[in-house]
């Protein structure tokens, strides 16, 4: 396990880096440890649940079954530094360790910091402050992707939907509904917002696995162009197509979105925004208008914030790099930049919740393959990301936007959404494989 001088840990197999940290000799706490200790536990909204250090002391409320321990001396002054990035780092390498069920316990610390949000000391704010992405060049864009899509499609498809490979949240239409019947939902319910009638040509803006545009061609008819720079997605889109006998209907393209050139009926975009960047915002605004049929209708699909803050620290640093979640306002200067209207925006926050919660009981099945195959840090890291995932969407933290548009001079334009619930847009059952 190779180290740097700072003891950052890479493994070989991915680019996960995460501090190796120092375990501190841990005697007795001492007096000014407990009070700080306390203090940082009030600072982040005294969460029902108790915290434990090193030498057994340990305060809180609630359950006494649910708690983070602060496993040594040193962790502690690690996580007093910057706790948006030192606890993700200190659990992944287990110097925090938590108690009860992961998610609930996650959940009630998003929720306390949530409800105390705006309330500590202006400097500890400034001290502790996350920087925002603004946006990456097409050469930093490359980079992020491969940081996290390039992880090895052996490793996604241990725990995504066997229906589309679907890295983008669900429609749950029934609570009960299995996750390849949301998957398979969310990909009607994006053609039908759409209005995708057989023959029409689509682009899409960031494709993933290709599974909305094999969809689109599959159930539609559609002429698919569909464009992603991370090559491991890429080449498994292709093949995945010509095994479907689609490859005459779709053509993946290996490109950055800044670089499409054509033009389309529809233009759709599911789950790149995130990675886009306001600094970019209008660069992609003028791909979709100039890419539009002038009567065409398009659709954005992208995880949002009720209010501008950047990214946690830590799931920006080890897991998504150059992310940023955009505002509803925020979202809505894109459309401004060249001559688009908004049609209809649609919040589906709570599916992404579900979709989380089946994304981690999945990883959690295979979790000791993933930490044989990468190493236990990585999968400590992968479950509290989706665990804290799971309980930002859960609390209200984050959102999860729909919008649909079209060039403003377009009178072509829904006039209601009946056409949406005609139908069931589930399947009734999926058979897997």
């Amino acid at each position: 396990m190779p180290h740097d001088a700072e003891h950052t840990y890479v493994n070989e197999r991915n680019p996960l880096a995460v501090p190796q940290g120092e375990r501190v000799s841990s005697g007795p706490s001492a007096a000014p440890e407990r009070w700080l200790t306390r203090r940082l536990y009030e600072l982040v909204g005294s969460p029902a649940l108790q915290v434990r250090l090193w030498d057994g002391s340990s305060f809180g409320s609630g359950d006494s079954t649910l708690a983070v321990e602060i496993m040594d001396r040193g962790a502690l002054y690690e996580l007093l530094r910057n706790p948006n990035l030192g606890y993700g780092d200190l659990y992944s390498t287990g110097r925090i360790e938590v108690h009860g069920e992961l998610k609930e316990v996650m959940n009630i610390l998003v929720r306390a910091a949530n409800e105390h949000e705006g309330r500590k000391p202006a400097w500890l704010e400034w001290l502790w402050r996350d920087k925002p992405s603004s946006g990456a060049d097409v050469s930093g864009a490359r980079g992020n992707i491969h940081h996290h899509y390039d992880l090895g499609n052996d490793f996604y498809s241990l725990w995504l939907d066997h229906a589309a490979m679907q890295y983008t949240c669900a429609y749950f239409e029934s609570p009960d509904n299995t996750l390849e019947q949301a998957q398979l939902a969310k990909l009607e319910h994006v053609c039908r917002k759409v209005r995708l009638q057989p023959g029409e040509t689509v682009i899409e803006a960031g494709c993933g696995w290709g599974g909305l545009a094999r969809y689109m061609a599959k159930q539609y008819g559609a002429k698919v162009r569909a464009f992603n720079i991370s090559r491991e997605q890429i080449e498994y889109a292709r093949e995945q197509a010509r095994r479907e006998g689609l490859d005459h209907l779709v053509e993946y393209v290996e490109d950055d979105y800044r670089n499409i050139s054509g033009s389309c009926d529809h233009f759709v975009s599911v789950g790149m925004l995130e990675h886009v960047g306001p600094a970019n915002y209008e660069a992609l605004a003028k791909v979709a208008r100039r890419c539009l049929h002038p009567e065409g209708l398009g659709l954005i699909h992208t995880i949002g914030r009720n209010r501008p803050r950047p990214v946690n620290k830590w799931i920006e640093q080890r897991i998504f790099p150059g992310a940023y979640v955009p505002s509803a306002a925020e979202l809505m200067t894109l459309f401004e930049y060249d001559d688009l209207s908004v049609l209809d925006v649609e919040n589906l926050r709570l599916h992404y919740a579900q979709t989380l919660d089946n994304w981690l009981e999945r990883f959690r099945v295979h979790r000791d393959w993933v930490a044989q195959q990468y190493d236990e840090r990585f999968a400590r890291a992968w479950e509290l990301y989706l665990a804290t995932s799971s309980a930002t969407f859960t609390q209200g933290g984050m959102q999860l936007f729909q919008v649909v548009f079209a060039p403003a001079r377009s009178n072509n334009v829904p006039r209601n959404r009946a056409h949406l619930y005609e139908t069931t847009a589930a399947p009734r059952e999926w058979a897997d494989g």
